[in-house]
């Protein structure tokens, strides 16, 4: 959001703790018009910092609030945004985790199962993720790696399916035309390799997918929507 000061200037700010959905994406719309709600063009906010002054964006890093209220908590509240630890600014964190509980329970939101269309049914559920590998987790990617099972009667095709992290910046599709079995797990690790059978390669170069300072895997189906999660902290 871009905020104006009684000096004349701007800047734009970075709402601290939270993640919403870039333009384009899934439920972008509905969180900016979540935000402008909240935050109405040309009413007074407050910004409070936390321990860092700017990302590496340039852009104020601030809790904004609107009275007493925290816009950043209210739209994590309302499922229009999910909370993420960016250490070192987390003294809000777990406000905004409980929010997210909450969202999630009412299924409000990114959480709703029709978020983005109508949801494909099927039993699937991410059943272990392996986020530190031994050593340096950047040098071990095949070491890191997450599994997903099909806990349903039928077979499912995960065509168009897709992995990703909290920060939504790393992503995973799942191949054409494979499909998970009832009772099968399929693992996905981190670095390259050749895919055979249930062992897929996400083939992250250079870096580790999963923070390990606390990251969420969200499962979602061909329409974007959320279809199961995983946290850690």
């Amino acid at each position: 959001m871009v905020v104006s000061f009684v000096d004349g200037t701007a800047d734009t700010v970075r709402l601290i703790g939270i993640n919403t959905p870039e333009g384009g994406e899934c439920w972008a719309e509905p969180a900016s018009i979540a935000l402008a709600t909240l935050a109405p063009g040309g009413s007074q906010v407050g910004l409070t910092t936390d321990v860092s002054d700017r990302d590496q964006f340039d852009r104020l890093l601030r809790y904004v609030w609107v009275g007493s209220m925290s816009v950043n908590e209210e739209l994590v509240r309302r499922g229009a945004g999910i909370s993420r630890r960016y250490p070192p600014d987390t003294s809000l964190a777990p406000r905004f985790e409980s929010a997210q509980i909450d969202a999630q329970a009412d299924q409000l939101g990114l959480w709703a199962p029709d978020a983005c269309g109508p949801p494909v049914e099927a039993d699937l559920r991410i059943v272990d993720l392996v986020y530190d590998a031994p050593g340096n987790d950047n040098d071990n990617l095949n070491e890191e790696w997450i599994r997903v099972r099909n806990n349903g009667l039928n077979l499912v095709d995960l065509s168009g399916w897709g992995i990703k992290d909290e920060s939504a910046s790393n992503r995973y599709a799942f191949p054409l035309g494979f499909s998970l079995g009832p009772g099968e797990t399929v693992t996905v690790y981190s670095g390259c390799g050749d895919d055979f059978g249930t062992n897929l390669f996400w083939c992250s170069v250079g870096s580790a997918i999963w923070n390990n300072d606390g990251d969420t895997a969200f499962l979602t189906d061909p329409n974007g929507n959320v279809h199961a999660t995983r946290s850690f902290t």
